[in-house]
């Protein structure tokens, strides 16, 4: 029987310990941490994690909302999904996870890329409900431009 993803990595302690790092870079970051205002870290963790170990291979169910759902009412650029993409690969690194393992994990990401970024203001504003609160948070002046 071939080894999911999940298992290779480490399982649940290695998507925690990477999802809690990452996740304290996103809270730090002048941009990304203002789409999570209001919002518990630890329960996104949770979510997060439980959401990439369904996606891994795991046996683990993930109870959240549908992806696009989850994400319809925010307005997502490529390049905030570029910056969140570079926070990951960063915590990954960090909590120790092979390189090759690595790539596997961010292309998983990378493949609900399409589902979470908008292609511009107008069509997102065009495919959502006035009546829905949109998130859409201009970058601050000051924000870095990679996820650094």
């Amino acid at each position: 029987m071939k080894q999911t993803l999940f298992d290779a990595v480490g399982g649940l302690p290695t998507l925690q310990r990477v999802h809690k790092i990452f996740y304290d870079k996103v809270y730090a970051h002048d941009w990304l941490k203002l789409f999570f205002a209001g919002h518990s870290q630890e329960a996104i963790e949770n979510r997060q994690t439980s959401f990439m170990a369904e996606k891994m291979g795991g046996d683990v169910v993930y109870m959240g909302k549908d992806l696009k759902a989850a994400h319809e009412t925010m307005y997502i650029t490529q390049e905030l999904f570029e910056i969140r993409r570079a926070l990951l690969d960063e915590a990954i690194k960090q909590a120790g996870v092979a390189d090759a393992l690595r790539e596997r994990w961010l292309k998983i990401d990378s493949a609900f890329m399409k589902a979470i970024v908008k292609d511009s203001l107008d069509s997102f504003m065009a495919t959502t409900w006035p009546y829905q609160k949109h998130i859409i948070i201009p970058k601050p002046a000051d924000a870095p431009k990679s996820g650094k």
